[in-house]
């Protein structure tokens, strides 16, 4: 079983591949197919469109979000294809972590000229 730092490594490298071949200007969903096909053959497990349950503090379920990819049961990435991020972006992500329990989260930006990758961890 690999670490978290060595699945990371995995899915930035993957992701630089993908961006060098494709290039910008694809829709998101083309850049997540694209490393949901490459994680799967490099054996690792994954989820796409992984759902999320959202509850309030009296575990009232307010909702569902879905991550674009779930890999390896401990490693959410959220996918963009835009020419900037925004806080909004870094707060999905946060979003998203939080209700899954999950502490590490990718945040990768494949729309602009430089591929933008960044880690994200919950303490």
């Amino acid at each position: 079983m690999m670490g978290i730092n060595e699945l990371c490594d995995i899915v930035r490298e993957t992701s630089f591949s993908i961006h060098k071949y494709h290039r910008t200007g694809h829709l998101e969903k083309i850049y997540e197919n694209a490393l949901i096909h490459r994680l799967r053959k490099l054996g690792l497990k994954e989820e796409q469109q992984h759902p999320l349950t959202v509850y309030d503090e009296d575990r009232t379920v307010l909702g569902e979000y879905f991550t674009d990819l779930f890999i390896e049961n401990c490693l959410i990435v959220e996918l963009k294809a835009c020419k900037h991020t925004t806080d909004e972006h870094v707060s999905q992500l946060l979003g998203y972590l939080t209700p899954a329990r999950i502490h590490d989260g990718l945040l990768i930006n494949f729309g602009a000229p430089k591929l933008y990758v960044k880690k994200f961890v919950m303490g």
